[in-house]
């Protein structure tokens, strides 16, 4: 009697613990419904730095650089902070952060692009002490309230003492023009295409649109010899 009983009791108690709730199942289950929000979250990121990547490496074929190192070296350069920067380039500061951060790649704006060019080329003579600082205080003054109007015209800020354009300042001018409207890959499939016909345009479009400054100013100084 007591071993039946016994057993009796054994199979009740195993019939109502399986109605019971399982604890240990349902908090195992708990973690996985924050699964598709994390993972979501985690495909944000990723997908936020693939972008930015790429448009880093937009940015390396279009102006020689990233954005944000090409900024960056600027405001160290010229003693500026990101806001002053953004106003003297006539950018809004958050378009200006966008681009540092890879969240946008490209200038649309060809005024920007020039002025760009211009505070380089300012950068380079400040370092070269062949401006003082109080003049580029005045001189990026004068580029913010440029319209980027092309280097030959008479008057633009950092032409020569004579009144005349640097050969680097017309050559830079044409590499941002045609930088602005193309990429580098585009403005070479466009040479290729005219290269059997128009061997010499070709060749301006390939040195311009995708060579380095240095080998541009030798084509001007050649053809303009």
């Amino acid at each position: 009697m007591d071993a039946a009983h016994q057993e009796a009791a054994a199979r009740a108690a195993t019939a109502e613990s399986a109605r019971l709730p399982q604890p240990a199942a349902e908090s195992a289950r708990l973690p996985q419904e924050n699964v598709p929000e994390a993972a979501r979250a985690h495909e944000d990121r990723d997908r936020h730095q693939e972008t930015a990547a790429k448009s880093r490496e937009l940015q390396r074929v279009w102006y020689g650089e990233p954005l944000g190192t090409l900024f960056r070296r600027l405001i160290d350069d010229l003693g500026l902070n990101q806001a002053r920067l953004a106003a003297v380039l006539g950018l809004s500061a958050p378009m200006l952060s966008q681009l540092m951060s890879g969240q946008r790649a490209k200038i649309g704006n060809p005024s920007v692009v020039q002025r760009v060019q211009l505070l380089q080329d300012l950068a380079t003579q400040v370092a070269d002490g062949s401006v003082p600082a109080a003049e580029a205080t005045v001189r990026m003054d004068e580029i913010r309230a440029s319209r980027g109007g092309s280097v030959l015209s008479t008057g633009q800020t950092g032409s020569t003492s004579g009144g005349a354009p640097t050969v680097r300042r017309v050559v830079r001018e044409m590499q941002a023009l045609l930088r602005s409207v193309a990429s580098a890959q585009d403005i070479v499939a466009a040479a290729a295409l005219i290269a059997d016909d128009h061997p010499e345009l070709a060749e301006l479009l390939r040195v311009y649109g995708a060579g380095r400054t240095s080998e541009a100013i030798d084509h001007y100084a050649t053809h303009q010899g």
